[in-house]
């Protein structure tokens, strides 16, 4: 019996189309060879589609995008749309209607890459990062506009439901992984947030005696994964210190070009959603030059969480071997096309 699953693909904005083709052509390829089947369902949700109909999305687009196993998303956001609409017009209601309440992702070196840390060659650690409340909140407002008394109140919501099932799979991670924790905090500036945040990491982590855990400020913790990524292996923090901690670290490692992410609800009651971490780059929207990695990796990501780990660990193995031999694109001193990387993957599958 195959396995088949339905996917649904929005490729976005900017590169997200160029990127999203190039990666569907390797599942295809890697389903034929490992005897799964796929089914692609595209959605033009993007900044074009809010030009032509003043939304991000159809009224019942959450309805038609819950209908499958998981979700692919190249990028969102142009320079002619504000970004607050593109990204409340799509992806935060994606994240938010299916719960998908864990962003995890990965900061490792990939063979061959040089990233600005050159000297430090097998960073590996896991950014768990709280994906539905935190600072990233729509209440709020501004009160006497356009007066010398002009005032904005902007709320973070931190829910003890919401900060303990993120803190719980972290721990849960770090068992499978090193044992080790860390906690991204500022307790010391943020009082009420934040010392609720610390509090519900130290009660889990009475919890879990097996793993050793450690808290640091994110301030100090954005210097330390930069000077000491050896400490890390696992790293929770909420929705703002994890988005921030999760651009330090590929570039760390060789650049956005290469960061994968997924938006997981982890039970499973909704679909997940996959996407590259770079955003749509129109600045070099349209050259084939963008670097599929990052949304091939984070097709990784997909087939790991739809149970085919052999096809996850070859198509990983197949990324590493392209960075090791230096057939990517130009951002990691390559010089090849998009589709040429897509195409090199192609051939070693």
């Amino acid at each position: 019996m195959h396995n088949k699953y339905t996917l649904n693909i929005i490729p976005g904005d900017g590169i997200g189309k160029e990127v999203v083709p190039v990666s569907l052509k390797v599942l295809e390829k890697l389903s034929e060879k490992f005897d799964f089947q796929l089914k692609f369902k595209f959605f033009d949700y993007s900044c074009d589609y809010y030009l032509k109909h003043g939304a991000m999305m159809d009224k019942d687009g959450m309805k038609k995008l819950a209908d499958c196993d998981a979700i692919l998303l190249g990028a969102v956001g142009m320079p002619n749309v504000p970004d607050h609409i593109s990204l409340w017009g799509l992806l935060i209601p994606i994240r938010r209607a299916f719960d998908q309440y864990v962003n995890l992702r990965p900061v490792k070196s990939l063979k061959g890459i040089n990233g600005v840390l050159k000297e430090k060659k097998n960073i590996d650690y896991l950014i768990v990062r709280e994906n539905s409340e935190g600072e990233y909140s729509d209440l709020g407002g501004i009160i006497y506009p356009d007066t010398e008394n002009e005032m904005v109140i902007q709320h973070s919501v931190f829910s003890k439901k919401g900060t303990e099932r993120i803190v719980k799979y972290a721990f849960e991670l770090a068992h499978h992984r090193k044992k080790t924790l860390t906690s991204a905090t500022k307790s010391n500036g943020i009082i009420h947030s934040m010392i609720f945040w610390d509090n519900i990491f130290e009660n889990i982590s009475k919890q879990n005696p097996k793993v050793i855990t450690s808290k640091f400020h994110i301030d100090i913790l954005c210097a330390q994964v930069v000077k000491n990524p050896d400490w890390f292996d696992v790293i929770v923090a909420s929705n703002l210190f994890g988005d921030i901690l999760s651009d330090l670290g590929p570039v760390c490692t060789g650049g956005m070009g290469i960061a994968p992410s997924a938006n997981l609800n982890p039970e499973g009651k909704f679909p997940s959603m996959f996407e590259p971490v770079h955003g749509s780059a129109p600045d070099i929207y349209g050259k084939n030059i963008a670097n599929p990695i990052a949304t091939i990796w984070s097709c990784v990501m997909m087939l790991e969480y739809l149970g085919e780990k052999e096809a996850a660990a070859h198509l990983f193995a197949c990324i590493e071997k392209i960075t090791e031999s230096t057939k990517t694109t130009p951002d990691l001193g390559g010089s090849l096309t998009t589709t040429q990387v897509g195409e090199s993957i192609i051939e070693l599958l």
